[in-house]
């Protein structure tokens, strides 16, 4: 544990938001329990009615919606700045892919990323994917 990771450490269900590279932020949930370093990186996001790929990558997600490190550590609910919230949507396991990870050296054959077939918001798809048409 780090002074620049500790939130990653924290309380399940607040934000661990880092810079990587020294340049872009990056924005994870904190999972699991205390004092065990466990987060889920949120690689993209949709935006219905806009470009497609304008979060479409850890960087963009944090550029469009303006998160930076003044967030690390907020609760997902508790906040007045950024919160996630529940979408009625109903997926079947064909909408859903799952492929290894990306963008790191340590344990990059793990299958712990996972992302929707149907969307364009995808930073890498997995070989033979291939990017839905426009509707």
């Amino acid at each position: 544990m780090t002074q620049s990771n500790k939130s990653l450490f924290g309380k399940p269900g607040t934000f661990y938001i880092y810079k990587s590279y020294g340049i872009h932020h990056c924005l994870n949930i904190v999972t699991d329990k205390e004092n065990f370093a466990s987060g889920v990186l949120i690689r993209a996001v949709s935006i219905p009615q806009k470009n497609e790929r304008l979060a479409s990558g850890p960087g963009l997600v944090t550029k469009t919606f303006g998160i930076d490190i003044s967030l690390n550590s907020l609760e997902v609910l508790n906040n007045n700045f950024l919160w996630i919230s529940q979408r009625d949507l109903i997926l079947e396991q064909k909408d859903l892919i799952q492929t290894t990870r990306i963008g790191i050296s340590k344990a990059k054959n793990i299958k712990w990323r996972w992302y929707l077939k149907n969307t364009r918001s995808v930073s890498k798809r997995v070989t033979g994917d291939r990017t839905p048409k426009f509707k």
